[in-house]
């Protein structure tokens, strides 16, 4: 990472040296923004969060969380795009679950996080 020119000298010119190179690349931190905005959507947390209990098809969902069918699946589709869930079709049905282990870890670390 290359540091910009700002109106200011850094107080710890040593800190700022050793962070310097440890800062991922623009394009990362931008798409690590945009991951956080998918989960900001409380819908969309709760949709995960049923789905970290047991994958579902978007009726089981939508009766779970009060929701439309048509809310649902349109949530499910930015979360498929995000590569949080994946949909595996079952017969007539798609049940939808999380992506990853990555993806239940994320949940629990942020839930034991605003919990203390």
């Amino acid at each position: 990472m290359q540091i910009k020119k700002t109106d200011c000298t850094p107080a710890n010119p040593d800190i700022v040296n050793n962070a310097a190179p440890k800062m991922p690349d623009m394009k990362i931190l931008y798409e690590l923004s945009d991951f956080f905005k998918v989960m900001g959507d409380s819908t969309r947390i709760q949709l995960l969060w049923a789905l970290d209990i047991n994958q579902m098809c978007v009726s089981d969902l939508a009766f779970l969380l009060n929701m439309t069918k048509s809310a649902v699946s349109h949530q499910l589709k930015i979360l498929r795009t995000a590569k949080l869930v994946r949909a595996t079709k079952k017969g007539k049905n798609v049940y939808y679950s999380l992506d990853d282990d990555h993806v239940k870890t994320i949940l629990e670390k942020a839930l034991e996080h605003t919990s203390e």
